[in-house]
């Protein structure tokens, strides 16, 4: 084991947090053992006890205390990315250039790991480097497990910094396409009913959900957070279904699925927001469409809209829809060729 020493934040390793810092320059130690080390005081920063998330500064020092062998067996790498993975995810690449990578994210594949997610995005990133990159793509913001459609991630510090903040400070544009069950009328219209997280019922907080409340509550409320979805409708079959396009303009967890069914239109698929699993029957109640219809979300993330981190030059990466809501759309008859590249537009006088 190595013994006690500094080591100071270089030029261009500043803005991010101090576990990356540490796993970057340190890949052998596991996060576990990093977040050990911050709780009782062995890395500190500047002189001062700091944890993982602490973010760190160019010329700031960090104590490193005795690090164990990189041969110890308790922290050998995880195994490489299978083959079948690796070709998983290089397909998904709709987007590339030096600095950054957007992907269609298929459904039911997780942007980060967490309890019993094992593969993900995030792990799988490693197959997606090339010859000079130093790091793994890093991922910059993330989409639900089940919630398909275009996702970034940074090849660069400079990239991945850029994008957090045109996302902290809502300079991207998001337009997502859904199936919900039955038709919101009015129409179009913003949702700006406050959302607040129930706990889950697993040990690892899983099958948290989101609660919505009046928007003069969430101030009064602890945890509560306002929240704001713009919708507009693209077409409808009857009254039984919609293909809406959403526009988050706030980023909360679920915002989207929460806000739909609280409008009693749930988005098609949903089980965990859409009140039963049973058939929708056209009153906004179900959210299933029966017969040989797919029964996974119909939520999409269909364009982005930035300006790119580095060059400055506007972007706009659009992803086709999975199968499962192809099939949909075929079955309805929905184009997605007819739909107008911005929804939100005010029509031309």
């Amino acid at each position: 084991m190595s013994g006690v020493h500094t080591r100071k934040i270089e030029e261009g390793e500043g803005d991010q947090r101090l576990d990356r810092w540490f796993r970057k320059h340190y890949p052998h130690v596991p996060q576990g053992r990093i977040e050990k080390m911050c709780r009782k005081g062995e890395i500190r920063v500047d002189g001062a006890r700091a944890k993982g998330a602490t973010r760190v500064e160019e010329g700031q020092e960090v104590r490193i205390p005795p690090l164990p062998d990189v041969a110890a067996p308790e922290i050998l790498r995880s195994p490489r990315v299978s083959d079948a993975d690796a070709k998983l995810i290089r397909s998904c690449v709709i987007y590339r250039d030096e600095h950054i990578i957007a992907l269609n994210k298929p459904p039911g594949l997780p942007t980060q790991g967490g309890s019993k997610q094992t593969r993900h995005v995030d792990g799988l990133a490693e197959a997606l480097m090339e010859e000079g990159d130093e790091d793994k793509p890093k991922l910059v913001h993330r989409l639900d497990k089940d919630t398909s459609g275009v996702l970034l991630l940074a090849r660069t510090r400079l990239a991945a910094k850029g994008l957090a903040e045109a996302l902290r400070h809502k300079r991207t544009r998001k337009i997502y396409w859904a199936a919900v069950a039955g038709v919101p009328s009015p129409r179009d219209g913003a949702i700006k009913f406050g959302l607040v997280k129930a706990p889950g019922h697993g040990a690892g907080g899983e099958g948290e959900k989101m609660f919505c409340l009046h928007p003069d509550d969430v101030r009064d409320t602890e945890g509560a957070k306002r929240a704001e979805t713009h919708f507009t409708t693209l077409s409808a079959l009857g009254g039984r279904v919609a293909w809406v396009a959403l526009e988050p303009i706030t980023g909360r967890t679920h915002q989207l699925r929460a806000h739909m069914a609280e409008i009693g239109h749930p988005i098609v698929g949903d089980g965990k927001y859409g009140g039963s699993g049973q058939e929708n029957l056209g009153d906004g109640w179900g959210a299933q469409l029966g017969g040989d219809l797919s029964k996974k979300l119909h939520l999409h993330a269909r364009s982005l809209s930035f300006e790119h981190p580095v060059t400055r030059a506007p972007l706009a990466l659009t992803a086709p829809l999975p199968e499962h809501m192809k099939r949909t759309w075929d079955a309805l008859e929905w184009l997605p060729s007819e739909a107008p590249d911005d929804p939100f537009a005010p029509p031309e006088e």
